[in-house]
């Protein structure tokens, strides 16, 4: 077994405290639910003690102690100075020999999978992301489109670093924690090619009345970061629960979305991604079929049903989706 290295397959939502909350998750789909056919791209978890690690070489977390000894919040000139050092302390330790040898191995490892230098997408995953007093989620970098063993290397180190943005050590000052008390994993997992297709977010009510009977899956063209972060207007399906579940096809609402933008690869200088802009014509067009919508709300009920059993209560969820065009 890997010392820095836990694949999806072999974690649940017991390993939060090494792998953070984004990558037990996807442990615990892969591991419970790929069983009943539900495709969850594969992929492996970059541990916290590699983070820990990192911090050990070259002086870097007594650096930091030091750096954030004597922090103003209200000093945003400080602030921005005090953010920029960190993540630059980091960058220079650079990963240590081990952990780049781990890395490198299990991205060669998926490539066996999924062909030579496989396209991934690398995920913070913190590992106090989801406790009830604070969310740290979404507040770490994601790199798209990254292939190759330099280039995820680099987007790791990058994933690292970005502990230290100026809005995470904001919120940990906030929110009462040592700037040195989080700890982060980055989760490397293969790449859906919605770029080619659709993508988007189900959630297992409706979210604007509560209403728990109901699935609503929004859509758009492209990667899907463009619908989590609010920046195009998604194609809406609402889906009927109790008669899916009965084998009916009960959509009870399809709502074309104006879908202004199509986020896709590109390998132009050191962007991966860039965004396009959708013709008139395909965003009159609804972004999945009846089928499509019907599917991804069966398995959102399975996903559903399977964390309300772990929590032993009703665990509504929302869930990232993407089409491989």
């Amino acid at each position: 077994m890997s010392k820095y290295i836990r694949w999806f397959k072999d974690l649940t939502l017991q390993d939060v405290s090494l792998v953070g909350g984004k990558n037990a998750s996807l442990g615990e789909l892969t591991r419970s639910l790929t069983e009943k056919d539900i495709n969850i791209p594969d992929g492996f978890a970059i541990t916290a003690d590699a983070y820990t690690a990192l911090l050990d070489s070259h002086g870097v977390a007594d650096a930091l102690r030091k750096l954030f000894g004597d922090i103003d919040k209200e000093d945003v000139g400080q602030l921005n100075l005090k953010a920029q050092e960190a993540r630059s302390l980091i960058k220079r330790a650079g990963l240590p020999a081990e952990i780049q040898e781990e890395i490198r191995l299990s991205y060669q490892q998926l490539g066996f999978k999924y062909g030579p230098n496989p396209d991934v997408a690398v995920r913070s995953s913190a590992t106090a992301e989801d406790l009830p007093e604070a969310s740290f989620a979404g507040q770490q970098e994601s790199f798209l489109n990254i292939r190759g063993e330099g280039a995820l290397l680099e987007a790791c180190l990058n994933c690292f670093a970005s502990l230290f943005t100026e809005r995470a050590i904001s919120y940990r000052i906030d929110k009462g924690f040592d700037q040195m008390s989080v700890r982060l994993s980055v989760g490397v997992q293969k790449m859906v090619r919605s770029d080619l297709a659709s993508a988007g977010v189900i959630f297992t009510l409706d979210t604007e009345s509560g209403f728990k009977d109901v699935v609503l899956i929004t859509s758009a063209y492209g990667l899907g970061e463009n619908v989590v972060g609010g920046r195009v207007d998604p194609d809406e399906f609402l889906v009927f629960k109790p008669t899916l579940k009965t084998g009916f096809k009960p959509i009870l609402k399809k709502k074309t979305g104006n879908k202004q933008y199509r986020l896709v690869y590109t390998g132009h200088g050191s962007r991966t991604t860039v965004n396009v802009n959708v013709p008139p014509e395909e965003r009159e067009q609804l972004s999945l079929t009846d089928e499509e919508v019907l599917l991804l709300s069966r398995w959102a009920c399975l996903i559903e049903e399977h964390y309300s059993k772990i929590h032993g209560r009703p665990t509504p969820m929302d869930i990232e989706w993407a089409k491989d065009g």
